[in-house]
């Protein structure tokens, strides 16, 4: 379609190959197309001139018409020349400054010469000022055809080989004064009436050029349904496709160990949350369809249990079952946890990680093969070619998002037909990202926690009172209790944090003399690390000084106090997460969060967000939209790269879901990809899925 747009820039007036290289190697623009879809991301009213004498320093962008009086010139620095003109409209004189380009200036504007000068009004000695203003040449500029000036993103080295917005501007202008005929439609009929949709060649020109806020928005809205719908259109034909070419292992009935364990091995009454995800589990294992199922659910919501009972169900039905953590202290918590709740049931369960080497490893290596290991346990390392099962069936994942695509597919070479996949995560995910992310997955969720778990007090305090704080730390300790200390060590290269860490430490030691300390960080050797963890989780230290280290991989029913420093400098998900390191007990637990006394709004929001509320579903929507999806942990490291041109994951939930909607309809319609009526369609998908759009979907 368009053929057109496909059109190297280097051709297009005012670019020429030395641009080209600059947009190439700043936006990734080369084509056309590229250049359509580097859309504003904002727009001013150009349609109004003020008077000079009008201007004040809280008002936003503005433009005035008039003269340039005359030129100043003077040095600041080392060499460097500032440049003011006094400009006047006959109301008042207002001074243009400009810190740089001196040369630039002098050679293009001139004296007592009609001028319309565009920018943001400040106030210096008494005086207006506008600091390096956009100047057009009053005769060439028609404000009736200005409306809403669009802003372009743009790069440092773009701005100083002069790709400025306004440049970017000109230059998609001139673009579109090429494109004499209409822009070919890439939705049907169909479904632009249907939702009142814009047409896609007005959309593109009025995103760039708009007469009014309402053709903007139109366009915005056009623009990101039809993005968003092709996102969710080759994500459920994935699904739809996966579905139909893989059988899964039919796990028919309920045996002898699942009726074992919930008889008599079980720790406590599951809730209806876990009644319910094991529901649909069962559902999805007896369909003769592979499951490929996310189970979300907060720390300590009983997502092991879950996850263990549905391997009961695969050993029942004469398969093995191996489980992968990102790290190995995860793994071997597992590994205890399942032992402990298995007891002395006849379920061998055995440990595969990077430690285990030698006469031991083979034994387990050769046990596997032998089908005589009914649960495996493991890290990256249960992916390796050395290993092999003898019969698996059922793979779980947890924490997914530490996995990359290419590993978790060796997980399917490990058996004739794919073992089916429970994926396990515990950092809540807000539904309209899981839509995208994990879209082609079945959803779960533990929205409930286990009988006996009391909420987290999360608390607020600066750390300008840290005595008293010291003071409530003890009362826990006295009471049997144990703490956790964190320090914001957010890089391992951080050497001031390091430093921070080991200073901390030693402020803890001294207001703590009488108490046994450890401390974490991942400098640390793996062997003191693990030892340092041991003795905390087993009671021989009260306090355990931390880095982000224990964010994952210690469960320590009775520690009750979780401090963390400089809170300002985590995200609500991370402070979310070590949050969840307490509260795994019957006890009441708190979370203090220490911070500076002057904190930015969106930092204090962030506090807010912790005290208020323990929903990790409300916190992720929350961490969402302040940071965006990009930032949040689990979508860089996936793979997953939100490639979206205008569409905001966080901000556009409602299109999200609209477009998930109209994509099910069609794959639901024609899930083979073959009727002429929607033939408009895939042949759109299958070009956008040839673009440098990534376009993978988790499985």
């Amino acid at each position: 379609m368009d053929s057109i747009l496909n059109q190297d820039i280097k051709y297009l007036q005012g670019v020429g190959p030395r641009r080209k290289d600059i947009l190439h190697k700043e936006l990734g623009i080369v084509s056309y197309g590229d250049l359509i879809e580097h859309y504003p991301y904002k727009y001013v009213d150009r349609s109004k001139i003020y008077r000079i004498d009008e201007l004040t320093s809280d008002m936003p962008f503005v433009q005035v018409k008039g003269h340039i009086l005359s030129f100043e010139q003077t040095t600041s620095g080392y060499r460097k020349t500032i440049v003011t003109a006094h400009f006047s409209d006959g109301t008042a004189v207002c001074d243009l400054v400009w810190f740089n380009g001196a040369k630039m200036v002098r050679a293009n504007y001139n004296c007592h010469k009609e001028y319309i000068v565009f920018g943001k009004p400040t106030v210096f000695n008494h005086r207006i000022q506008i600091t390096h203003p956009d100047i057009d040449d009053a005769t060439s500029l028609q404000l009736s055809e200005m409306g809403m000036q669009p802003y372009y993103n743009t790069t440092e080295v773009m701005k100083r080989n002069a790709l400025t917005s306004r440049a970017m501007e000109k230059i998609i202008r001139t673009l579109f004064s090429k494109l004499t005929t209409p822009l070919q439609e890439t939705l049907p009929p169909f479904i632009t009436n249907r939702l009142l949709l814009v047409s896609r060649d007005k959309a593109l020109r009025d995103i760039h050029s708009p007469k009014s806020a309402d053709d903007a928005r139109n366009a915005r809205y056009r623009l990101k349904f039809e993005e968003l719908f092709y996102v969710q259109l080759n994500i459920l034909r994935y699904a739809s496709d996966h579905r139909r070419k893989y059988r899964g292992y039919v796990f028919s009935h309920i045996g002898e160990i699942f009726n074992d364990f919930y008889s008599h091995h079980l720790p406590f009454n599951l809730t209806e949350a876990q009644k319910r995800v094991i529901r649909e589990i069962r559902s999805d294992l007896r369909s003769g369809s592979q499951m490929n199922r996310l189970l979300q659910g907060d720390v300590g919501s009983g997502k092991t249990l879950v996850a263990l009972m549905t391997m009961l169900i695969a050993i029942d039905n004469g398969f093995q079952t191996c489980i992968m953590a990102p790290t190995e202290i995860l793994a071997e918590q597992h590994l205890a946890t399942i032992r402990k709740f298995l007891g002395d049931m006849p379920v061998r369960v055995e440990l595969l990680t990077g430690i285990v080497k030698g006469k031991r490893r083979k034994e387990i290596l050769q046990a596997l093969m032998a089908g005589e290991i009914d649960i495996l346990v493991g890290t990256h390392a249960v992916i390796e070619d050395t290993v092999q099962f003898s019969r698996l069936g059922l793979a779980v994942i947890d924490e997914q998002h530490r996995f990359g695509v290419a590993q978790r597919a060796k997980l399917w070479a490990k058996s004739t037909n794919p073992p089916h996949i429970l994926v396990m995560t515990a950092t809540p995910i807000p539904r309209t990202l899981a839509m995208t992310i994990y879209g082609d997955l079945d959803v779960s969720v533990i929205d409930e926690l286990p009988p006996g778990r009391k909420p987290i007090y999360t608390l607020h305090r600066y750390d300008n009172r840290m005595a008293p704080l010291f003071q409530s730390i003890r009362k826990q300790i006295e009471l049997g209790r144990q703490a956790y200390i964190v320090y914001p060590l957010i890089k391992e290269s951080e050497k001031s944090d390091l430093k921070n860490l080991e200073d901390g430490y030693e402020t803890i030691c001294q207001a703590f003399p009488d108490m046994k300390i450890s401390k974490v960080h991942g400098k640390m050797k793996p062997a003191d690390k693990e030892e340092e963890m041991r003795r905390f989780a087993s009671g021989e230290t009260q306090i355990l000084v931390s880095t982000t280290v224990i964010e994952v991989g210690v469960n320590v029913p009775n520690a009750s106090v979780m401090v963390i420093l400089d809170a300002q400098r985590f995200g609500l998900s991370q402070l979310h997460q070590l949050r969840g390191r307490v509260g795994r007990g019957a006890d009441q637990s708190y979370c203090i969060l220490v911070t500076k006394n002057s904190l930015s709004k969106e930092t204090a929001r962030r506090i807010d967000i912790m005290c208020e509320t323990n929903d990790g579903f409300r916190i992720a929507e929350a961490d969402l939209k302040l940071r965006g999806p990009g930032d949040l942990e689990g979508t860089q490291q996936s793979g997953i790269a939100f490639d979206l041109k205008i569409a905001d994951i966080a901000r556009d939930g409602q299109i999200v879901q609209l477009a998930r909607d109209e994509a099910r309809k069609i794959v639901d319609a024609d899930p083979q990809c073959n009727s002429s009526q929607y033939q408009m369609l895939w042949n759109r998908l299958e070009e956008l899925r040839k673009t440098n759009i990534n376009w993978a979907a988790i499985s």
